[in-house]
């Protein structure tokens, strides 16, 4: 798990947080394979260029369209088509059909369209494809669960759009930047746009930044010029051991398959933020055989994961109640492995002392090339981190 933490003074953008997240989790080779990974590469290809914002030395992920090959519009349905066809992983396809449900919902509210009539036209272009499934594939790879954010700057004026010349902010991104903190700043341009809003959406991040030790940090710049830098700073960062607040959901399910709470239903749940979940078997009213689907989440992401559940379970009720929960001290770091960068969790005991646990899934892919065991695999990679400890 990760806490990532996104300073917005000068807004925020699809290609200004595909850069930052790209910078943290350094990816620029996955990135430049997304549009293979989508079956757009006739369409579509991935640049990394060297910018100065002012001082600061970043990577622009830029996306370049072919000019000879025609680009459709497309509907919600036809974009979570690329998705689902893709070679991406099944949590990284989650992640995107979510940003762009969100997208989509505030575009068809604007227009007073139902959501499958909506005309992306800048949403549906390749280069917001990109932007939000990038996002995804980073979110995925860096485990984000928890996200921090400063005050959104909006920007002010006017801004050429597909549908005219709109009002800064856009009709879309203000729906979705309601009940987040924003302001105009100074500056006469588009400093948030509606992906980048959607974006942040998902994260659901909370605006109360406590103490964080920083690890890490990424620039993400926009194309644009200013009399400040105009790029997105992304930290992943480390908070003081000690309590958080975390919430438990509860529902009992006596009339659905496992074949429905399986390995799609999961991969969704915790995409939408949770935490951990666990399923327990239970015998309820009638005799039926059931179970009780058990969720942890952190406060910030209460409202996302109850929904969720209640939109893909047949349950009509939930409870749920706040816990305190105790955790080491932790971070990150990554191991050079048979040619694979290998990320392991570091935590450390009260006593002092640290342990060390390889990220699994990195395990699986490694042993799925070489056709050694997973615990092998583990085990080959601690005795690598102890030997670079002496």
């Amino acid at each position: 798990m990760a806490i990532l933490k996104l300073e917005t003074f000068a807004g925020i953008s699809g290609d200004m947080f595909l850069g930052a997240l790209t910078a943290l989790a350094d990816a620029y080779d996955d990135i430049t394979d997304l549009p293979k990974m989508l079956g757009l590469e006739s369409e579509v290809a991935v640049q990394i260029l060297r910018v100065n914002k002012i001082g600061i030395a970043c990577k622009h992920v830029k996306i370049v369209e072919n000019e000879k090959t025609e680009h459709p519009h497309r509907h919600l349905s036809s974009i979570n088509k690329i998705i689902d066809d893709s070679t991406l992983p099944g949590n990284v396809k989650s992640i995107a059909k979510s940003i762009f449900l969100i997208l989509g919902r505030a575009e068809a509210h604007v227009h007073g369209v139902d959501i499958e009539k909506v005309h992306f036209h800048e949403v549906g272009a390749l280069d917001s494809i990109m932007d939000i499934v990038g996002a995804a594939y980073l979110i995925d790879r860096l485990n984000i669960t928890k996200t921090y954010c400063t005050p959104i700057n909006t920007g002010h004026g006017f801004a050429n759009t597909a549908h005219g010349k709109l009002p800064v902010p856009c009709p879309a991104t203000q729906e979705l930047l309601i009940g987040l903190p924003a302001y105009p700043g100074e500056i006469a341009s588009e400093m948030t746009t509606p992906t980048g809003a959607a974006i942040l959406r998902y994260l659901s991040p909370s605006f109360s930044i406590p103490t964080l030790t920083e690890l890490n940090i990424g620039y993400g710049p926009g194309e644009k010029n200013f009399e400040i830098p105009n790029t997105l700073r992304a930290s992943l960062c480390q908070e003081k051991a000690g309590e958080s607040k975390m919430v438990v959901i509860q529902t009992s399910i006596d009339d659905m398959t496992g074949e429905y709470l399986g390995q799609e239903f999961q991969t969704s749940l915790m995409a939408q933020g949770a935490s951990d979940f666990y399923y327990e078997q239970v015998v309820m009213k009638k005799g039926r055989p059931g179970i009780v689907l058990n969720v942890f989440c952190p406060e910030n992401r209460f409202e996302g994961v109850s929904n969720f559940i209640l939109e893909n379970t047949t349950t009509i009720g939930l409870r749920y109640y706040s816990v305190n929960k105790l955790k080491l001290d932790r971070s990150f770091s990554k191991v050079e492995f048979e040619g694979e960068k290998i990320q392991v969790k570091k935590s450390k005991k009260p006593s002092g002392k640290t342990k060390y646990k390889p990220e699994s899934s990195d395990v699986f892919k490694i042993a799925k090339q070489t056709g050694e065991s997973p615990l092998d695999i583990e085990l080959k990679i601690k005795k690598i981190i102890e030997n670079e400890k002496d």
